[in-house]
């Protein structure tokens, strides 16, 4: 039987905390548009800012669906699956703000995330809770993690930052979303 939770703490942070992977989904108004889910990863990429609020490093190299939705109305959940130990999935239902390197906040956010910056940072996706739940997750298999992959760090590690806001800019995939809603704000800024 599911639960929600007024704040993310103790147990339930302690849960966010530990999983290697978690799960964005947003989509935008238009009723013919495309949902978009998205795992997220790299370990010390995401954290619990405080009770109502996580972030997490958005990098570029694929798509920016979340970031072209968060613009246009703001509304995402987050979820983490238990592969291993007691069954658990957490969701956080709410709103998410893009924070880009052009933004005051931007420095104070990043330097919070220690070593996990990397090549290729976009933004940090603030997300405030509206609504935080769990349940009980039976049905989610056992899986063994066996480490970091290293291909997006490899890749984007050799650029530079024009090389990088180049590359973006070269791709139609960072500027807009499928449904053709702005994504990235075009030529990135320098970090």
């Amino acid at each position: 039987m599911g639960k929600t939770y007024e704040r993310i703490d103790g147990r339930l942070r302690q849960f966010i905390e530990d999983q290697p992977v978690f799960f964005t989904a947003t989509a935008p108004l238009a009723a013919d548009g495309h949902v978009n889910l998205s795992p997220k990863g790299r370990k010390g990429t995401w954290r619990v800012l405080d009770e109502q609020r996580v972030a997490y490093l958005d990098f570029g190299g694929s798509h920016a669906e979340t970031l072209a939705h968060l613009r246009e109305n703001g509304r995402i959940t987050l979820m983490w699956c238990a592969f291993e130990g007691p069954p658990n999935i957490v969701r956080v239902h709410g709103t998410g703000e893009a924070v880009f390197r052009d933004d005051p906040g931007f420095a104070e956010l990043v330097a919070g995330f220690g070593d996990a910056d990397g090549p290729a940072l976009r933004a940090v996706v603030v997300v405030t809770a509206k609504l935080i739940s769990d349940t009980c997750g039976f049905a989610v298999p056992f899986l063994e993690y066996q480490g970091e992959r290293t291909l997006h760090a490899e890749f984007f590690g050799r650029k530079s930052d024009e090389e990088f806001a180049a590359y973006c800019e070269s791709k139609d995939f960072n500027g807009v979303s499928m449904d053709g809603l702005p994504a990235l704000p075009l030529p990135l800024p320098p970090r």
